[in-house]
């Protein structure tokens, strides 16, 4: 590609036209379907360097998820944890389980790092005997979140009810990610795997119910998510959708809005739109991208991602660590057999008819670039994905200086 030296012998950015010619016969692929979008930023600089109907917004799939990140970054911070704990109500000796909204919380004997319900009920046991109580009567409180459990496609292998107390985001088996079948009601199987640890430690707990613990009661104990930079990446790379609703859910209560999906959405479109970012048209319909009413232009993504890398948004820095590697990490690992391997790091997003693709790649000069691509429309997933990477793939390539 053509491109001329810059002052000190850093190599330029590609231009437009180059781009244009070297993307153009791929973004042409039939594969592709009725329509794409694409768009192309110097993350250096934050320059546009490319676009093709990068204003239109399209159905974004799974890249939704990055819009989700930036707006839980801006509204929480990097550090910010999602804590469960129990609550001890003085007048009627009532236990309550407080779900925080941490779909991570884990009721595995291995925590590996995550919060542990097994913990809690050490934790909350250990106080209720210093009380002289060995038996209590156990309810459980989802009122963080508001509205609908229900996510608009239903509950299905890719999502559980958006709850605000889950152990193992609701899921039946010992996976964590990916498809699998999920609990019916997850919030009163945490409480049920609850009653039987404090049992382990010589608490007897009744059948648990829903409840709502009051501002008198006194917390027990408490067990928190790591930090929201790691919750982020495990969000990304995995492409978690329980763990994107639970971000978006969260956005809205520290923006002071409903925790339900119109309220997250409001409150993840107004976050970035405080940041400047090109979100006329945009609809964040839900945090996961599951949702087809879902619309993201492609100058949006790549503005996203051009925020994460602005050396003066550090808090917003896993957004860009998140994204699966190219034939290594999550996603992408088995992807990128091409020789883009461990150069391109990106969002998919496949919906049926939808093929999305949002990410960084080194280029063969060494300049960081962001992209997004986005086809709408496709019949063949398999072909559509293949063109995808091959665009990016020959971003990777590409030599601009």
């Amino acid at each position: 590609l053509g491109g001329s030296g810059t002052p000190g012998g850093v190599k330029a950015a590609p231009g437009g036209e180059a781009l244009g010619d070297l993307l153009g016969p791929l973004l042409d692929d039939p594969a592709l379907g009725t329509d794409r979008a694409a768009s192309v930023v110097d993350l250096t600089t934050g320059k546009r360097l490319y676009g093709l109907g990068g204003d239109a917004p399209l159905t974004p799939a799974s890249t939704t998820k990055i819009a989700t990140a930036v707006a839980a970054l801006t509204a929480l911070g990097p550090d910010h944890r999602l804590t469960t704990r129990t609550a001890l109500e003085g007048d009627t000796g009532e236990l309550v389980l407080v779900g925080g909204g941490d779909p991570t919380l884990t009721a595995r004997a291995d925590a590996k790092g995550l919060a542990s319900l097994r913990t809690l009920a050490e934790k909350t046991a250990a106080a209720l005997k210093k009380r002289d109580l060995r038996k209590v009567t156990l309810s459980y409180d989802t009122t963080l979140y508001a509205g609908d459990e229900m996510h608009p496609i239903g509950v299905n292998e890719n999502l559980a009810r958006v709850t605000a107390l889950m152990a193992d985001e609701g899921r039946k088996d010992d996976s964590t990610s990916g498809p699998a079948d999920r609990e019916a009601d997850p919030a009163a199987q945490a409480a049920r795997a609850f009653a039987g640890f404090l049992k382990q430690h010589g608490v007897t707990a009744s059948a648990p119910g829903p409840s709502k613990a009051t501002g008198r009661a006194d917390t027990l104990a408490a067990v928190s998510s790591p930090p929201l930079s790691a919750l982020v990446e495990r969000m990304l790379t995995n492409s978690d959708n329980d763990l994107a609703e639970a971000l978006a859910r969260h956005t809205a209560v520290a923006s002071g809005r409903p925790a339900d999906f119109d309220g997250a959405s409001a409150a993840m479109k107004d976050r970035l739109k405080r940041l400047g970012l090109p979100v006329r048209g945009a609809e964040l319909n839900d945090g996961s991208g599951l949702d087809r009413t879902d619309l993201v232009g492609a100058d949006l993504l790549t503005a996203l991602l051009a925020e994460a890398a602005d050396p003066e948004r550090p808090q917003l820095r896993s957004v860009l660590t998140g994204l699966p590697v190219a034939g290594f990490t999550g996603t992408l690992a088995g992807r990128y057999t091409d020789g883009a391997a461990g150069l391109v790091r990106a969002k998919t997003g496949t919906l049926t008819g939808v093929n999305t693709l949002a990410g960084t790649v080194v280029t063969a000069d060494g300049r960081l670039l962001g992209f997004a691509f986005m086809a709408h429309g496709t019949s063949d997933p398999a072909a559509a994905q293949a063109t995808l990477d091959r665009a990016a793939t020959s971003l990777a390539s590409c030599g601009c200086g």
